[in-house]
């Protein structure tokens, strides 16, 4: 496995689907030269490899191996690829958990995909997650307790949208947050964001899913992600950005 991607970057972006922009392989390359240690993240097995490939090179690129839970209702047969394409990935994502009413009829699938997922990285161990916890906060939690334990890897819980309670539970469970610009846009969602430990925040764009001026965000936009989090927390722009870098040191030593 590669060294992870810290040592001279300068921003983070957790969580990206840098396979979804037109212009993959110049992103990559924009990452490279901006110091944007950036996790690739894959929605199922098969874009893995392809995924890796192109980031072979790169200096600020990791790709992670993923199985998204909108698509487990259609690729849930993936999960065997996955498993076997597990023992070369250190980083896991995106998968996860989503009960929104489009993808709530497909849930007990999900549960068994995750849960499957989740015990196959703690037999193996030394793995980071990246986790999608749409409404269902407390059931990734509950999944992790059960078949994840802390010693096994790390959790970043992606766009998190859970209750303070949740939070804290989280936080008590050893996880980290990932967070993005539309995260702070609402009252309620910066008010739990400055609730979070400044010691377990990471930034991501989750482009190109995430729009300004209806254009997709880039992996460099995070700097203004760490620019919005040094005023919430009313700390300097330099200081956040290194704190951020020392959290990512700490998630993927």
């Amino acid at each position: 496995m590669t060294a992870p991607p810290v040592k001279r970057a300068r921003w983070v972006d957790f969580h990206c689907h840098l396979d979804l922009y037109p212009d993959h392989a110049h992103l990559i390359a924009e990452c490279d030269r901006e110091g944007v240690a950036t996790l690739a993240v894959t929605t199922t097995p098969r874009a893995w490899s392809r995924n890796r490939e192109m980031a072979a090179g790169a200096n600020h690129v990791r790709v992670a191996l993923g199985l998204h839970p909108q698509l487990v209702s259609e690729r849930e047969q993936e999960l065997g690829l996955f498993e076997k394409l597990l023992p070369e990935a250190r980083y896991v994502g995106e998968i996860g958990l989503d009960a929104g009413p489009r993808f709530y009829k497909s849930f007990e699938a999900q549960e068994r995909v995750f849960e499957r997922i989740l015990r196959m990285c703690a037999e193996q161990g030394n793995k980071v997650l990246t986790i999608h916890s749409v409404r269902t906060v407390a059931k990734v939690l509950q999944h992790l307790e059960k078949a994840f334990p802390a010693d096994r890897g790390q959790v970043v819980l992606h766009w998190f949208t859970g209750s303070a309670a949740e939070a804290r539970r989280a936080v008590e469970r050893g996880c980290y947050f990932s967070i993005n610009s539309e995260m702070l846009k609402s009252a309620k969602s910066r008010e739990l964001v400055e609730q979070l430990p400044v010691d377990r925040l990471l930034t991501e764009t989750d482009g190109p899913f995430v729009l300004v001026a209806g254009t997709a965000v880039r992996p460099v936009a995070v700097s203004n992600t760490v620019a919005q989090l040094a005023e919430l927390r009313h700390v300097d722009p330099e200081e956040m950005r290194h704190q951020i870098l020392r959290n990512l040191t700490m998630v993927v030593s």
